[in-house]
């Protein structure tokens, strides 16, 4: 599949290089999450522009700090992302995607199949995965804040190793909420990426990882 123009001139403007399979893969992904978007609201961002600045950024600034053989579950997937780039990205993990509204679990697993990557969904919430399944990362990204995020994971530690939280410029007001309701006492918060976000006001993207204090394993 020849790469489309736009989507070759978006890259160039954003300074984002890509392989030109990993490019025809996404690419591949994009346009027929764009076809489903038609029949359910999967996504806004309807222009190349809008999914490299936004959408292809997250994904390139969470797809390094995963380690090779990671099991990792993109909690509350929607439209597939980061989860599905994420495993185009790096095919070195396992990706699973939950998304509890039935709809779009089937047109992901539609998605999935028809763009042929190895990608596990399922139609369930994420804590009902973790009362069966084990993951090293869950990532996230427009779900919840970081005090729903602390409370909801609070009983289910012992199958997850951390959370990677994918965060726009408000940010420091969820932290600062988490904080004073006490969910962090017993976590280690840390920004482990910060990056532009490109639009007029010049805000900041940030990736944040939450874990056990009791934890090594992530320690500097």
């Amino acid at each position: 599949m020849p790469l489309d123009p736009e989507f070759v001139t978006a890259l160039s403007e954003h300074s984002i290089e890509l392989d030109d399979a990993v490019a025809e893969k996404i690419q591949h992904y994009v346009t027929v999450m764009w076809r489903w978007n038609e029949d359910i609201n999967l996504t806004r961002h309807t222009t190349w522009d809008l999914f490299v600045s936004r959408d292809l950024r997250d994904c390139l600034q969470l797809a390094p700090l995963l380690e090779a053989g990671e099991e990792v579950l993109d909690l509350g997937s929607g439209n597939g992302i980061p989860g599905i780039p994420l495993a185009i990205l790096r095919p070195d993990i396992e990706v699973s995607l939950a998304e509890s509204v039935a709809k779009r679990a089937k047109v992901l697993s539609e998605i999935v199949g028809e763009i042929g990557v190895q990608v596990t969904v399922y139609g369930a919430r994420g804590e009902d995965l973790l009362e069966d399944f084990r993951f090293t990362s869950v990532v996230s990204r427009a779900v919840g804040s970081i005090a729903k995020f602390c409370r909801w994971i609070e009983e289910r530690w012992m199958n997850v190793d951390r959370l990677l939280l994918i965060k726009g410029p408000k940010w420091l007001e969820e932290r600062g909420e988490a904080r004073h309701l006490g969910v962090l006492a017993n976590l280690q918060l840390r920004k482990v990426a910060a990056y532009p976000l490109g639009d007029a006001e010049e805000s900041e993207g940030v990736i944040l990882q939450i874990w056990p204090k009791e934890s090594t394993r992530y320690q500097e």
